[in-house]
């Protein structure tokens, strides 16, 4: 384990109260060079190895343009659990959650092939059966990202309305989403990443990215917290049935969310 992984990174008021306000905040020096360093490559090892995409970029949908996403690395190398069991990132987003604790709802990969398409604005809560809003993901880069490579991109506030939640991913939701925005006044911030920056955003925030017009990948990892005490909730689609039989394995809707794939991975009093 890197010196920093499991280190307290303080989040300060202001910070919290700009994530409250925002649905999401970017934090700088999060995480070294030797930490993403080390971690990274394997991260990007596996994603590539366990990845399942056979088809070229010209034969893709949207989506699957978008990346190549692998989930759960962390039951398939104990490096890449060490990683997503630090709390340094752990702590972080229950400061930023205001909450006295966080659990694993699931971490994945987000690999965006050079000439890789764009990640469509979407809100990924829309697929998680969770009872509540106290949700969040790092978006952790394993190199710097500059535009050309596709950073994710916020906009800002967007958390607060229920506009296009009812959609998931698509060319659709890109279209719809987009325009409810801009109808709206939720300005989008869109910047590249320095390595060690480390982006965190609620489950209801809406974001995007562009495409990655490098000739490198852009290997990202992200890891999705939720409050300690969350409970699942009956699902109202396919894909949040889909999320629970996947994540939450033998939860109970109305129960805490305490399964073996879901691991408190920090709390105040522990």
């Amino acid at each position: 384990m890197t010196s920093d992984i499991g280190a307290h990174y303080p989040v300060r008021s202001g910070q919290t109260a700009q994530f409250r306000r925002d649905g999401f905040i970017k934090l700088t020096n999060v995480l070294s060079p030797a930490t993403l360093s080390a971690y990274g490559a394997e991260i990007s090892r596996l994603t590539i190895a366990l990845n399942t995409q056979t088809k070229s970029l010209e034969e893709r949908s949207t989506y699957d343009k978008a990346f190549l996403q692998v989930m759960n690395l962390w039951e398939h190398s104990p490096l890449v659990r060490e990683f997503v069991f630090g709390k340094r990132l752990a702590r972080i987003a229950a400061d930023l959650l205001e909450v006295d604790g966080v659990r694993l709802y699931h971490d994945q990969s987000l690999y965006k092939e050079a000439s890789g398409g764009i990640t469509p604005a979407h809100a990924d809560q829309y697929y998680w059966p969770l009872a509540s809003d106290r949700t969040v993901t790092a978006w952790i880069p394993l190199q710097r990202v500059p535009m050309e490579m596709g950073p994710v991109a916020f906009y800002a506030g967007s958390h607060a309305v229920t506009l296009g939640r009812e959609l998931g991913i698509s060319d659709e939701s890109e279209r719809q989403i987009t325009s409810l925005m801009e109808a709206h006044g939720f300005p989008i911030v869109d910047e590249p990443f320095d390595l060690g920056e480390v982006s965190f955003h609620l489950g209801w925030t809406f974001h995007r990215a562009g495409a990655n017009t490098s000739t490198h990948p852009r290997s990202v990892m992200t890891i999705i917290y939720m409050d300690e005490d969350m409970r699942l909730k009956a699902p109202d689609s396919a894909a949040q049935h889909k999320d629970w039989a996947v994540w939450c394995p033998g939860a109970v809707p109305g129960d805490l969310i305490r399964t073996p794939k879901n691991p408190l991975l920090y709390a105040k009093s522990k």
